[in-house]
């Protein structure tokens, strides 16, 4: 029996304390200019590994980090043990309910971004020279392993992205989110299949069928009938675990780790058990943002960035560094992703002004491509030299997303969301005990001064909500909908000295409440409209000085002269005002 030796875990904890202390410092600097800390991830494992320290000081290095398997061992495992829960936060982040609901515009879109980028990417790196295989007999399997790289967009930096412009709640980020759900889902069942396939020692078509059906069957059910046994057991933990917040989080955890256990068997990745796990816990109506919150802060913040940190401790990327083969990964993916999107947003009839940033929102790699590329280098199925042009691509791709997406979000005619307030819409003291009955009290209020029946409007606006919710941090929500027979949009804002319970994702109570309901007619630019008032009122009320100054307002004319003082009212006159009933 071999029993782990003191300095060896003495070197673990050192090991530890290095890598993740230097990646948290420089992930500081690259939270502050708004870019990926994968970022910040790769460049410590780059530094401390024999790509910069290794040639600079071997000796030094080599004392860092023994070339001993059992020290190396140690913190790979930790690092896998990362990545494996990663793809279960990735799933909770994925409401697959929600998302069928989408399904009409979404399916089009995303059948686009897995065919399109395949064949597009497919056809030259077919073509690459032999030089950059392993086996150049086995071109077809690279071909298709790398174009279904090619396929996968990041989708928690895209999330991340649209969080920092404040379009995480609209209509266009919903519709991004829930394409990129259906593509994660898509993408990993071909990937996992492609992958079993080629660690199998003697493939034939009779392993093939059964790798193919066993994972579908396996995704099928629990996506289905899984889901409802894990809502279940999460209703139930709620009501009768005494800490009911630790228990699911275990369930969940748990539940990755059989679903792992299950799919290694079926001679797929456990990467894909974890992330129908966490697709099926996110499903469960009694599991809060708030449990979310924690788990995927424990992750981001601990594991993932050592499985990240350790593949700069392994790989020498100046050695491996290809100039032509990152710039032709990059820009063909890029495109491809790009070009996909693109035409799934015409084909599904988009609003024309959400074309272009649906398709930017495709592009980023991120964690995803490398997490993949990486799978593909330990079966031997890429060389290090493709890899390194993978996880370069896929870093480069994830910076210029944000930029970018930015970029085309300012080229819209702007707004002014004052336009869209008016005095009888404001309540100084909303007295509501659930989300729902604070959203019935402020229809009633739109209702008088639109004309609407109340039903109508309350019924459109909890039909979305119900979809996603709309609580943002620090204490506030934003509900909305597009409701028929509204002329023109209007916001309806409210202040609750209580309280009000929303499920936030900080767990924190609602406490200021802007109802935005637009017209449902789609000839007009409404979807640009909404975008601008969801961006104008988050960036405004997260400042601590402002969203203090409205709370401090203690009735409705207070309320509006501090709303007007925040958003400058437009020259422009809008056709149909709403009138009062």
């Amino acid at each position: 029996m071999y029993h782990l030796e003191e300095h060896n875990l003495m070197m673990f904890l050192f090991q530890f304390f290095i890598l993740l202390g230097s990646a948290k410092l420089l992930g500081i600097f690259f939270n502050k200019i708004k870019q990926p800390t994968i970022t910040a991830d790769l460049l410590v494992g780059i530094f401390f590994g024999p790509t910069i320290l290794g040639r600079l000081a071997p000796d030094f290095q080599t004392f860092l980090f023994p070339l001993n398997p059992i020290q190396q061992n140690m913190l790979e495992t930790l690092g896998w043990l990362g990545i494996l829960f990663l793809l279960l936060v990735i799933g909770l982040e994925v409401n697959f309910s929600s998302v069928w609901k989408q399904r009409k515009s979404a399916i089009k879109i995303s059948v686009c971004d897995i065919i399109i980028p395949i064949v597009v990417s497919g056809i030259p790196i077919f073509f690459l020279p032999d030089k950059y295989m392993v086996d150049p007999n086995a071109r077809f399997l690279f071909t298709l392993f790398v174009a279904t790289i090619m396929t996968i967009s990041a989708m928690t930096v895209t999330i991340r992205a649209m969080r920092d412009l404040k379009i995480l709640k609209s209509d266009m980020g919903f519709l991004i989110v829930s394409v990129l759900s259906i593509n994660d889902i898509i993408g990993w069942i071909i990937f996992t299949i492609v992958l079993g396939l080629f660690l199998q020692a003697d493939p034939n078509i009779g392993i093939a069928l059964f790798i193919l059906f066993a994972t579908l069957g396996f995704a099928a059910f629990n996506l289905t009938i899984g889901r409802k046994i894990v809502d279940y057991i999460m209703t139930r933990i709620k009501h009768r675990a005494e800490d009911h917040t630790a228990a699911s989080l275990t369930f969940v955890s748990l539940l990755g780790m059989l679903f792992g256990a299950i799919t290694t068997k079926i001679g797929i990745h456990a990467l894909f058990g974890f992330f129908i796990a966490g697709l099926i816990s996110g499903e469960a109506k009694d599991f809060s943002q708030k449990s979310r919150q924690v788990i995927s802060h424990m992750v981001y913040a601990v594991f993932v960035p050592l499985f990240f940190i350790n593949i700069g401790l392994k790989v020498d990327f100046f050695s491996n560094f290809d100039v032509l083969l990152f710039i032709f990964i990059l820009c063909v993916g890029t495109f491809a992703r790009f070009i996909a999107a693109w035409l799934g947003t015409i084909i599904s009839k988009t609003a024309r002004s959400n074309r272009v940033p649906i398709a930017i929102a495709h592009t980023p790699g991120g964690e995803m491509h490398v997490v993949v590329g990486l799978l593909a280098l330990e079966a031997g199925l890429i060389t290090e030299t493709v890899f390194v042009a993978i996880v370069c691509s896929a870093v480069v791709s994830a910076i210029l997303m944000g930029p970018w997406m930015a970029f085309a979000l300012n080229r819209r005619k702007e707004i002014s969301i004052m336009d869209f307030f008016t005095e009888k819409a404001v309540v100084a003291n909303l007295e509501a005990s659930s989300s729902h009955e604070a959203i019935r009290k402020l229809s009633a209020v739109a209702a008088d001064w639109t004309g609407l029946e109340i039903d109508t409007i309350y019924d459109s606006v909890i039909k979305r909500e119900e979809i996603i919710g709309t609580a943002v941090e620090k204490g506030i929500a934003i509900p909305h909908s597009r409701i028929k027979g509204l002329d023109t949009p209007l916001i309806v804002v409210a202040r609750s000295p209580n309280g009000i319970e929303w499920d936030s994702p900080d767990g924190l109570s609602t406490h200021l409440v802007y109802m935005i309901l637009l017209p449902a007619e789609k000839d007009k630019d409404y979807d640009n409209i909404q975008l601008q008032i969801l961006q104008t009122l988050i960036s405004a009320m997260i400042e601590d000085s402002k969203r203090e100054k409205v709370l401090a307002a203690d009735d409705e004319d207070k309320i509006y002269n501090v709303l007007e003082e925040f958003f400058q009212r437009s020259n422009i006159k809008l056709q149909n005002k709403p009138k009062a009933v």
